[in-house]
């Protein structure tokens, strides 16, 4: 953009680095309308229908009037109920549906919104390295600033989690991780987690976990890991 167009990106978007899926789509199409053939392995995006009892209740949802209004800010109430329930039966969590559960667009949007609500200037944020795009733009965005971390062997990642806690001050403030992670599908352990736990405890930050790769046929479902992040006993 020239320096003389009335149109002016704040200083904190030149942080932001390329956008990778942007830049690979742009590729792909490229290569396509030359005529090469290109299998796409890049985003993920689904390639199969959704199922039918999904496509039927959508249509029959899309029919009824009150659909069309708009929704409550939080999600709907029997919805989140649901999600609350879900959660429960599956990973043993007890949530309150009324404080605990908000709906969003996704897990960009929602984490988007949460590093609005929880970073600014002069905030540090650990980010394991690789990461998914939005952990690092959110924290950008929010005019925090980003460190990355290495995605070692557990004892090294936790490691350096505890080495930056001493040395920085003030000490990080929130702790992103991403488990069943992308993009290199690495699986959490419990121990991870727990020790994750007492390290956000002890240091005082928030963990802030995008779980959003829960149903991956990757972990077993009776085994599956997820913690809930209270106050610690004063």
């Amino acid at each position: 953009m020239s320096q003389d167009s009335i149109v002016r990106f704040a200083h904190r978007m030149d942080q932001l680095p390329p956008y990778l899926f942007g830049m690979i789509n742009k590729m792909r199409m490229e290569k396509r309308w030359r005529g090469d053939d290109v299998i796409d392995l890049g985003m993920g995006n689904p390639t199969d229908p959704a199922p039918d009892t999904v496509t039927q209740k959508l249509c029959e949802v899309v029919q009824d009037p009150k659909s069309h209004r708009y929704p409550v800010a939080p999600g709907l109430r029997n919805l989140r109920r649901e999600i609350a329930k879900y959660y429960d039966r599956e990973y043993q969590v007890t949530l309150d549906s009324e404080s605990e559960v908000i709906c969003t667009i996704g897990s960009k949007e929602g984490i988007s919104h949460l590093c609005l609500a929880l970073i600014g200037p002069g905030d540090t944020v650990l980010v394991p390295a690789p990461a998914f795009p939005i952990h690092i733009y959110a924290t950008i965005i929010a005019g925090g600033n980003v460190i990355r971390i290495p995605l070692a062997p557990e004892d090294d990642f936790l490691g350096r989690i505890a080495h930056l806690c001493e040395s920085l001050y003030p000490v990080p403030k929130v702790l992103v991780v991403n488990y069943p992670h992308n993009p290199t599908s690495v699986i959490a352990t419990t121990g991870l987690f727990e020790e994750i736990v007492r390290l956000a405890r002890k240091y005082r930050f928030m963990v802030i976990h995008d779980f959003a790769y829960a149903k991956s046929p990757l972990m077993d479902i009776r085994r599956r890991v997820s913690c809930k992040f209270q106050e610690p006993e004063r």
